[in-house]
């Protein structure tokens, strides 16, 4: 399939795996990137040694196009970015911050350069600052979520009259059929996290890709909205954290209770109580864990399955 998307990133199907921490390190990327997809280091989780480790061991795994997703909030930011441009990555997408801080400066690296964003105008700035494309994330998306709450069904069409550049449809997506949805709204192709968290590539804790498994619907709820809206899996800290929301906690008492390195306790570690574990509501459709490779082709062909279908009812 020929696309924006896949002549952008020189990918086979216009299918990115999202830069999840404490999942998409080099297995997840190198796999996706095999199958046809792009797949994506998730630096928000890794220190800058580890990073430079991550993108060396997918290079020797995979020789088809990889990127970086940075959060731009993070501390070493400096660090990351000067590995990503000594170690030639091809791709970056950004997230978590200001896109004009450093889109420039990785162009002019030759660095193609996607941003992800929650509303119309947070897609206009991106497009304004430079980035090549920009992933529109609806509300139901697992991990850090934006404040408007805009779901998906409603973000990729506003994005989409908003900017020219083009637009990557992110949240609640983990089929073919859904993945059709997304770029009849608009999308030029779709950004899947939750799903890639159930395969052995994923180098999160198998007991959390379980639980991702066994999750039904309503299992996930945005939280932490004082801090940075984040969808959990309901579990005790999930319930600790709602229970001080309710009583009118302030943001200091939230992160008292956050603390540091939950998410790896519970997504990396599994700790599936005082863990604190990042999906989305598409978990609910997600029941078996299996390679990457497998899952970027079964959805391929689920949506050209759907497009064939589509032309047969109106013929």
């Amino acid at each position: 399939m020929s696309s924006p998307i896949t002549q952008l990133f020189h990918i086979q199907y216009p299918i990115i795996q999202a830069g999840m921490i404490w999942a998409s390190g080099w297995k997840l990327a190198s796999a996706v990137s095999n199958a046809g997809g792009l797949g994506l280091i998730g630096a928000g989780s890794m220190y800058p040694p580890v990073l430079r480790e991550h993108i060396r061991q997918c290079k020797a795994a995979t020789d088809k196009p990889f990127g970086v997703n940075i959060p731009l909030m993070y501390p070493d930011i400096k660090e990351l970015i000067d590995i990503i441009v000594e170690e030639k990555v091809p791709i970056v997408f950004t997230s978590a911050g200001n896109p004009k801080t450093w889109t420039g400066y990785l162009k002019e690296k030759g660095i193609t350069v996607v941003h992800v964003v929650s509303s119309s105008k947070f897609a206009r700035k991106a497009q304004e600052a430079g980035c090549d494309a920009v992933v529109a994330e609806g509300f139901e998306a697992g991990g850090h979520n934006g404040r408007e709450e805009t779901t998906t069904l409603v973000l990729i069409p506003v994005v989409r009259e908003a900017v020219t550049i083009p637009v990557i449809a992110a949240g609640g997506i983990a089929t073919g059929r859904q993945m059709l949805a997304a770029m009849v709204l608009g999308a030029d192709g779709v950004q899947i996290g939750s799903r890639f968290i159930c395969t052995p590539e994923a180098s999160s804790h198998i007991a959390f890709k379980e639980a991702v498994v066994k999750a039904e619907e309503g299992d996930t709820q945005l939280s932490l909205k004082k801090l940075m809206p984040v969808r959990l899996l309901k579990n005790r800290f999930f319930e600790e954290v709602k229970e001080a929301e309710l009583r009118g906690a302030s943001e200091e008492e939230l992160q008292h209770i956050l603390g540091r390195a939950r998410a790896k306790r519970g997504m990396f570690e599994g700790d599936l109580e005082e863990g604190e574990l990042e999906v989305g509501q598409v978990s609910a459709l997600i029941k078996n864990i299996k390679p990457a490779g497998e899952i970027v082709k079964e959805i391929w062909d689920e949506y050209v399955e759907a497009v064939e279908q589509l032309r047969n009812r109106e013929a």
